[in-house]
């Protein structure tokens, strides 16, 4: 379990009361220092899965934490700024986002009971991926140098972000209803 690929996952765990506890002290200074953690954090994402591939180091226990570390980062993050930070054109994208995940990991938990795999798919990848840049914009926000409009890029992508997050929800929702509808439980005795 304790291989650079696992701790690489665990990191991210780690970081988020770090981050969010710089948040507190508010000021440009904190707001680089987390939006550099996260982006580190966010970077891991990456590395765990290619290191532990490359090196035939996959576990069971990197496949469970990996997404709910990236789910966990994501979601502190989104809770922080949504009460202290968001607009409400921001708030929407990042319920959409919340809401998806939610969904996503409940429909796991459920195919899991019927043994059956929901594997991560390139597009998911490419929504994390778009949530872990946004999140790192609109953490540093209106701290950025005027030049970076770092809000409006945030906004941007977060928008992005859940657009994407849609799409991959309705696939996942819709392979998992095939699952369902074919589900029979067991009878009652």
């Amino acid at each position: 379990m304790l291989n650079l690929p696992n701790i690489l996952t665990m990191s991210r765990i780690i970081v988020i009361p770090i981050v969010i506890a710089l948040f507190y002290w508010d000021g440009a200074t904190t707001r680089w220092v987390a939006c550099l953690l996260f982006s580190a954090a966010g970077i891991t994402d990456f590395f765990d899965g290619y290191l532990a591939r490359r090196a035939n180091q996959v576990s069971r226990f990197g496949r469970f934490l990996d997404p709910i570390a990236d789910k966990l980062l994501v979601a502190a993050v989104i809770l922080y700024l949504a009460n202290r930070d968001m607009s409400l054109t921001e708030m929407l994208p990042a319920v959409v986002i919340l809401l998806r995940e939610i969904l996503v990991s409940g429909l796991r938990e459920f195919l899991a009971e019927l043994r059956v795999s929901l594997p991560v798919t390139k597009l998911a990848k490419y929504k994390t991926t778009a949530q872990m840049f946004a999140l790192g914009f609109l953490i540093v926000g209106d701290m950025a140098p005027p030049w970076i409009h770092a809000r409006d890029v945030g906004d941007v992508l977060l928008w992005a972000a859940a657009l994407v997050t849609l799409i991959t929800g309705y696939d996942y929702l819709k392979a998992g209803i095939a699952h369902m509808a074919s589900y029979e439980p067991p009878a009652a005795s």
